[in-house]
């Protein structure tokens, strides 16, 4: 049963250099970040998540998504384009460009993270959501949401998984399809990520559900077979695990290692559809884009 399960559902992998830069204080070039992003796009990933269509006060680092991608080629990849907003303006600006698959909202179940992530309170944030997911329906781009701090958050807000299915049936009545459980501060563990995989994706059969999981050196492993185990297919990762939410800073707390995905993903026997050659390519040129 579990390998038709897994044939059925090929593991996606979502690549996030801009989760990986965001944060970096000295700007990096925008050809340099072309360049990379396009070398990336020679890998196979399902979903590359490269830019953000969001304040330059806020994200300075992001604030030439929109010359990044008139550099992109792809003339030869089957990788879908992800970029993150976090209002109305934001997703107006991002739909006009029909390059771009998917956008990305982070909605925080942390009414603290909520306000200083996005400036809105959860309530303002679920308006914020209807507004996004109506700009997307109307230019024909798909919204995945991104239920931040949703496996805790250090701030002594209210956390519990009924909180998670709660706005997960509000976000759903706005038909939208794809959520990605974020574990925007590393503080996920075995115990609930398999608790809450293991009672979504049975429970909301029409809905799926993604891993963007925050992780340090030594707990990655645990965590995403965790994931695994309990029928996430969707993970989100960085290469080297550059990055984290600039909003939530801890040194030692990073994106998702993608070379450890793979490596995992391949002692489960999946067939990654990867370029291995592209993929060391990009491990190396990725020592020179970050610092």
């Amino acid at each position: 049963m579990e390998s038709t399960t897994i044939l059925s559902h090929p593991v996606q992998l979502i690549e996030c250099p801009r989760d990986a830069m965001q944060g970096l204080h000295d700007f990096i070039d925008t050809n340099i970040k072309a360049n990379y992003i396009n070398q990336l796009l020679k890998i196979g990933f399902d979903t590359i998540d490269f830019g953000s269509f969001v304040s330059p006060k806020a994200i300075p680092q992001m604030r030439d998504t929109a010359e990044v991608l008139a550099k992109l080629d792809l003339s030869s990849t089957t990788t879908k384009l992800l970029a993150i907003v976090a209002n109305q303006r934001g997703a107006e600006e991002a739909c006009q460009f029909p390059e771009i698959k998917y956008l990305g909202y982070p909605f925080s179940i942390s009414e603290t993270f909520q306000l200083r992530n996005t400036n809105a309170t959860i309530a303002e944030s679920l308006e914020r959501t209807k507004a996004i997911q109506e700009c997307c329906s109307k230019h024909e781009k798909e919204l995945v949401v991104y239920i931040s701090m949703g496996f805790g958050n250090p701030y002594g807000d209210p956390w519990n998984t009924e909180i998670v299915f709660k706005w997960i049936d509000a976000l759903a009545e706005l038909d939208i399809h794809i959520f990605s459980l974020s574990d925007t501060i590393g503080c996920a563990n075995p115990d609930n990520i398999s608790y809450l995989f293991g009672n979504l994706i049975p429970g909301y059969p029409h809905l799926q559900f993604g891993a963007h999981l925050h992780t340090q050196p030594h707990n990655w492993r645990e965590k995403i077979e965790s994931a695994w185990e309990n029928g996430c297919r969707r993970f989100d990762g960085a290469l080297r695990g550059y990055g984290g939410c600039p909003m939530a800073k801890d040194d030692l707390t990073g994106n998702m290692a993608t070379e450890n995905m793979v490596f995992f993903f391949d002692e489960m026997k999946q067939n990654l559809q990867i370029d291995r050659a592209a993929f060391g390519k990009s491990m190396a040129m990725a020592l020179d884009v970050f610092p």
